[in-house]
């Protein structure tokens, strides 16, 4: 089989590696040509995926990468793999489906499979795509090329976490476009989980993401709550999820990150309104976790306060830049807000981050790019007035940090069992 896989990020890149070690030729279609240069060179641009991988493949010829998409219509199957963010005003951004449906439509082929896997909101493929596809190609979706959708499923950071051992989701248009869609994904992954239509597909992505985001903002209220108690929600959470049945731990934190839990949910809260239905679970659950990283500026200069230091030119140090331990993603990262917050403070800020050396460009924090992590040292450290622990890196050394750092604000719980000087730690 002849595969296409166009969008080589944290979604497209996996895919293209586990579908070419399973036998397919994989084409990796991207607009970014140093990502494209990247992999025919055989190099990884991303930490968790190895290069030996990727350069195991191309040499093999199961990978190659382009900016053509024209190569696209020597596959059978296209899996659209491209960013859904949200606009300025939270509500969905498809240019990128839009745009990418555009240029693909001139190039589908009579019996291709196309099937999209960003995260949108329940009739974007049966609708808004298919209409793009149908007119750019003169073919019918169902009849003369087949239309699916499959919600992406990865777990960065998770060493347990395999492409192939995911169960994948599958809805088609029609059944016969579910069938041809389910025997692309039976080459690569193990286990296929049809569903009904692409709405339901589509709506089963928004599920899973909601149910975190929901519970994710329920703890970090409780955190806040039981704080003003002198409770610690982190000793409360442990003996929680010793309850054998009826119970999911949860974690609090400074934010959401990453592009699925603080952008996903919004896409059906703007889907519900065409509906005339309100989202007051999921719009609380934005508005607690979006507060978040405020309550940390906040804890943070009330600490600096009983110090007799005031956040007006106080040097804050961010430990972790990417929006999950152990990874070098840093989209939608509270460290990002925090940053902000903290500068609007009048503080001088700066960030540590073992796997993001320098902050690379982007169009949400175009002005921070290029800025780069600062040395792991007792002078540098020992610098700052406090210590903001917003991602919990298992690379760090936090006995080091314990000893050098004046002032530290745990959100993460990763001072636990730490040996620490009385007053200089400060749970947030």
């Amino acid at each position: 089989m002849k595969l296409g896989i166009i969008g080589l990020g944290y979604v497209g890149l996996p895919l293209c590696i586990q579908f070419g070690k399973s036998g397919a030729e994989v084409v990796g279609i991207d607009v970014d040509e140093k990502k494209v240069d990247s992999i025919n060179n055989g190099k990884s641009f991303i930490k968790h995926i190895l290069s030996s991988d990727i350069e195991s493949l191309v040499k093999s010829g199961g990978l190659k990468a382009t900016t053509d998409m024209s190569e696209a219509r020597h596959c059978e199957g296209i899996l659209i793999c491209v960013p859904t963010p949200l606009n300025k005003n939270r509500e969905p951004d498809l240019s990128y489906v839009f745009s990418t449906a555009e240029k693909l439509a001139p190039n589908i082929t009579r019996g291709m499979t196309v099937v999209l896997e960003s995260t949108t909101y329940p009739g974007t493929t049966d609708e808004d795509l298919k209409s793009i596809l149908e007119q750019g190609s003169g073919k019918k979706a169902g009849v003369d090329f087949h239309l699916a959708y499959s919600p992406e499923r990865e777990d960065p950071g998770n060493p347990d976490s395999q492409v192939a051992k995911i169960p994948k989701v599958v809805g088609g248009y029609t059944p016969g476009c579910l069938e041809k869609a389910t025997k692309i994904y039976e080459l690569a992954i193990s286990t296929i989980v049809p569903v009904s239509s692409c709405r339901a597909a589509e709506a089963t992505k928004l599920l899973e993401n909601i149910f975190r985001s929901v519970n994710i903002a329920l703890v970090n209220e409780l955190k806040i709550i039981y704080d003003k108690m002198g409770i610690d929600i982190w000793e409360v959470i442990d003996a929680a999820k010793t309850k054998p049945f009826g119970y999911k731990a949860f974690y609090p934190g400074p934010g959401l990150g990453g592009h699925c839990i603080p952008i996903d949910p919004f896409y059906l809260t703007w889907k519900a309104r065409q509906y005339g239905v309100s989202t007051r679970f999921i719009e609380l659950a934005g508005e607690v976790n979006t507060a978040m990283p405020e309550y940390v500026v906040q804890r943070t200069m009330n600490t600096l306060n009983e110090r007799g230091k005031a956040l007006n030119g106080a040097k804050i140090l961010i430990i972790g830049l990417a929006y999950k331990a152990e990874v070098d993603d840093d989209r939608e990262s509270p460290s990002y807000r925090l940053i902000e917050l903290f500068k609007e403070k009048l503080a001088v800020v700066d960030y540590y981050d073992p796997y993001v050396p320098v902050i690379r460009p982007s169009r949400e924090h175009a002005h921070l790019s290029g800025k780069e992590s600062v040395n792991w040292n007792n002078e540098t450290i020992g610098g700052y007035d406090a210590i903001v622990v917003s991602t919990a890196h298992e690379r760090v050394n936090y006995e080091e940090l314990a000893q050098w750092g004046q002032c530290i604000i745990d959100t993460r719980n990763v001072m636990q069992g730490v040996p620490i000087q009385d007053g200089k730690l400060t749970k947030a």
